[in-house]
């Protein structure tokens, strides 16, 4: 059963960066773009490189889309779903994300 889980205060998180935050034994990064309450969750294993950085990764805008590129190896997956631009099949997971009086709660 998902449940929205309280991760920190969206003032922790600075505009342009990811966080990583572990959600119900899950690692998730949890991305700020801009300086509003937009927010992205997705997995923070790179496929690839089956490591926990994605939450490190630069974002960037591709295609009139938000995308994260993995610090290891460069693959970018699209932050509204977690698809890799470069080999759809290595997908990431995307996870609800929302800022409830001031926090950031995932839904995992």
């Amino acid at each position: 059963m998902s449940q929205w889980n309280s991760v920190c205060e969206l003032n922790q998180i600075l505009p342009a960066t990811g966080v990583c935050a572990l959600v119900q034994g899950q690692q998730i990064a949890i991305f700020r773009p801009r300086e509003d309450e937009q927010l992205y969750a997705l997995s923070n294993i790179d496929p690839f490189a089956e490591a926990s950085v994605l939450s490190r990764g630069i974002i960037a805008e591709h295609q009139q889309a938000l995308w994260v590129a993995s610090p290891l190896k460069k693959q970018r997956f699209r932050l509204s779903d977690g698809l890799c631009l470069e080999d759809a099949s290595r997908s990431v997971a995307s996870y609800p994300v929302r800022v409830s009086n001031g926090h950031v709660e995932v839904c995992a």
